[in-house]
């Protein structure tokens, strides 16, 4: 029974050395295809980058973010939380400073407005609805939101605009924050224009009741973060919360929302800098090829395996 003890204790030590030391510095590109764009249309390359919780000192993170310039996306889209302390927006400034230059869109998380706080380990398998929020000082979100602004990017914050991206015409809308509550769906609500190639919706976390107003209203792909994708993950079961009502099984990568829409959740590139910790689920983000929906069977069909294979370094 000893023995029995010290070998769990040793291999519980080792696991939790590999998800601190190793795997949240795993830097991970996820490849995608999906078939969400008007017949006819050219494929569009969108870069989906989320949950960086940067911290000042976090320099190799910053260093593969900027690498990630050298895809030459055709459109960046960032979900938000990019903040996890006060003086951390030149950082993040450092890590997205190449993709500044391309045409890229925004919303705003929980930890861009509030930094994090210590909490209850047991906090992270008690069912969502049981938890009370609980905010840090605030962060210097308006700084950031300038900067992102000033380099032409755009605040989808519960607005409508139509880019054109790669010679086509891209209509997006967002929201502020559901787990906050901040989001107002009515402001952006209605029919998104049906001669876009493409009809983005935009949102960080990613809770049913928003995800269904998208999809009621006809859009094409929503991008969100907040999951982690589960975070800490059990092989051959998944993600054990999402940390919000979202199911598990779709708490990283593409899946179907309804009939017509699409969703994608990026497992995110960072941690709170109280659980420094990711198993089975390294940080990562996002290359998402889109494709005519003329091209769904054939590209469907393969779709959950390409998922499964297409983590690299």
């Amino acid at each position: 029974m000893k023995r029995l003890v010290t070998g769990a204790a040793a291999l519980a030590a080792a696991t939790l050395g590999y998800a601190v030391g190793i795997e949240r510095r795993h830097w991970t590109l996820r490849t995608a295809e999906l078939p969400v764009l008007t017949d006819g249309s050219r494929p569009i390359r969108v870069l989906h980058v989320s949950d960086l919780h940067m911290l000042p000192g976090q320099e190799s993170k910053q260093r593969w973010v900027a690498e990630l310039d050298r895809l030459e996306p055709d459109l960046v889209v960032n979900t938000g939380d990019n903040l996890a302390h006060p003086q951390a927006v030149p950082a993040v400034l450092r890590a997205l400073g190449p993709l500044l230059n391309r045409p890229g869109v925004f919303v705003f998380g929980s930890n861009d407005y509030y930094a994090p706080k210590p909490k209850n380990p047991a906090r992270y398998l008690m069912p969502n609805g049981r938890k009370k929020r609980i905010h840090g000082t605030r962060l210097p979100w308006r700084d950031l939101r300038a900067a992102f602004i000033e380099h032409g990017w755009q605040d989808l914050t519960h607005v409508r605009r139509t880019l054109t991206v790669s010679g086509q015409h891209v209509f997006t809308a967002g929201v502020d924050d559901p787990h906050l509550h901040r989001d107002r769906y009515t402001d952006i609500m209605g029919t998104p224009d049906r001669k876009a190639a493409l009809r983005l919706g935009v949102t960080h976390s990613p809770e049913p009741r928003v995800l269904d107003s998208f999809a009621a209203d006809g859009y094409d792909l929503v991008l969100a973060g907040h999951t982690h994708g589960g975070q800490l993950r059990v092989p051959g079961i998944g993600a054990l919360v999402t940390n919000c009502e979202l199911d598990r099984s779709r708490a990283r990568g593409a899946s179907r929302w309804g009939a017509d829409m699409w969703l994608h959740v990026s497992a995110g590139l960072g941690t709170s800098p109280y659980a420094p910790a990711r198993f089975a689920c390294p940080p990562e983000a996002s290359l998402l090829t889109l494709l005519p929906r003329e091209a769904r069977v054939s590209r469907a069909q393969n779709l959950a395996r390409r998922q499964a294979a297409s983590n690299v370094r």
